[in-house]
């Protein structure tokens, strides 16, 4: 079994560890742990991995958020993955900082990239593991907080976080989305 998994961020040193970066964090983390790294690759760096039996090409679009469904189609195309076996780790303003869930399907919710995503699919059935920023910003303020780096003490708890959203991306490989969203989306 074969399976993709997008972090969505943006390109560039400006952007690196800030709140709308966090999925190329988590995939960082994730082909850390897993002994891989990251190399060019067409539209994406790219890492390949295995785990416990399942192939996972674990990419970080380098189209910039707004274009990352044309990433993620390529590659899905080109590796002959279907759509249920995508997963797409994404920041989300809705949920109170750290609060990490997956969904099988929805809209964007505004967010540019996952967006992207759904036009360049045709759908908006894909799984998607959501990991929640906050919106501790003043009106107006949106795009300053969403482009901005963590504050101390988020900084603090981000390394267990990022162990929370491992555990999710490897129970969706081994289990599924039912199983992982049952045992994992209440923690």
């Amino acid at each position: 079994m074969k399976y993709l998994i997008a972090g969505l961020g943006n390109i560039g040193p400006d952007y690196v560890h800030t709140r709308h970066n966090i999925g190329f964090d988590v995939v960082e983390n994730l082909a850390a742990n897993l002994g891989v790294t990251f190399s060019n690759g067409k539209k994406v760096t790219v890492a390949e991995a295995r785990h416990k039996g399942r192939s996972l090409i674990i990419i970080k679009p380098t189209t910039f958020m707004n274009l990352s469904g044309e990433a993620i189609r390529f590659w899905l195309q080109d590796q002959k993955i279907p759509t249920e076996n995508l997963l797409v780790i994404t920041d989300d303003l809705a949920l109170p900082f750290g609060s990490l869930r997956m969904r099988p399907a929805g809209s964007s919710a505004g967010h540019n990239g996952i967006t992207s995503i759904i036009e360049c699919l045709n759908t908006d059935k894909f799984p998607r593991l959501r990991f929640g920023i906050g919106s501790d910003f003043p009106k107006g303020r949106q795009v300053d907080y969403v482009l901005g780096r963590w504050t101390n003490e988020e900084e603090a708890v981000l390394p267990e976080k990022l162990k929370l959203a491992e555990d999710f991306i490897k129970s969706f490989v081994t289990m599924g989305i039912q199983p992982t969203m049952n045992a994992l989306n209440k923690k």
